[in-house]
């Protein structure tokens, strides 16, 4: 008589009251994790800006060092060409050019000579390869090696890249997207120049391997691909190791 409500009902009632509590504690939940991402988020951003200041500095100071290092290299360059020509001149007034120390100072300029340890200069051909507009990493490293190779076997007698000398120790390598010849960065188009008489260096080139793959490279990929006379190339003399330890071999 005293209980009104049918047991299943309750269960009922109980079951939905429980539901909801669970509902509303997701809820809270949930509005807690969204607060505390929300939270994350703006901190980080926050961190990003004021972060974003200091590496545009740091990227601003880094430019303006390696500018001035690039300058601070050119004239160094320059200041070592212009001590080796005074250094020759010196040589020559000292010496007895009609004796045997003539003889041995012949050999010492084709040693140097060799080496691309002293400026030169005289005409030629240059080969100026330029990237597609919009494209970058088209020329490769080895592109450049396979034309200055082909131009050695063509004759020349001294090879520049960018104005970089080719001597025994420089290296071409690339970097990302530049090319580095003897650790400098050479921007493009990039030149290629070759000291030797301009039409015997210039038609065993024009027959050579590397013209092939460059023309085909141009025709497929838009590569700037020009092969020019050069009435008078100046080339700086190239970078030297200091050689500690030598010894001459015997004739075979």
């Amino acid at each position: 008589m005293t209980d009104h409500l049918d047991p299943g009902y309750a269960k009922a009632a109980a079951k939905e009251s429980a539901t909801k509590r669970g509902a509303r504690s997701a809820q809270v939940w949930f509005a807690v994790g969204a607060l505390l991402i929300g939270v994350s988020l703006g901190s980080a951003r926050g961190w990003a800006e004021l972060r974003a200041d200091d590496t545009d500095s740091v990227r601003s100071a880094l430019r303006t060092e390696v500018r001035a290092a690039q300058t601070r290299t050119a004239q160094l360059a320059d200041e070592r060409d212009e001590l080796v020509e005074e250094i020759s001149n010196a040589r020559n007034m000292v010496l007895d050019l009609d004796g045997p120390d003539g003889a041995i100072l012949e050999q010492v300029r084709r040693t140097q000579f060799a080496a691309a340890s002293v400026p030169v200069r005289g005409p030629g051909i240059e080969v100026v390869l330029s990237e597609p507009a919009g494209e970058r990493n088209t020329i490769l490293d080895r592109d450049l090696q396979i034309v200055i190779n082909s131009l050695w076997a063509a004759g020349a007698e001294a090879v520049s890249v960018g104005g970089v000398r080719i001597g025994p120790h420089v290296a071409i390598r690339q970097a990302g997207s530049a090319i580095l010849v003897d650790n400098r960065v050479v921007p493009q188009p990039y030149v290629v120049s070759a000291i030797g008489e301009p039409r015997q260096v210039q038609a065993s080139f024009l027959t050579s391997g590397a013209y092939m793959r460059m023309s085909g490279i141009s025709q497929l990929y838009g590569v700037g691909f020009v092969v020019r006379d050069a009435a008078d190339i100046s080339m700086p003399a190239a970078s030297v190791r200091e050689v500690r330890i030598a010894q001459e071999q015997e004739d075979r």
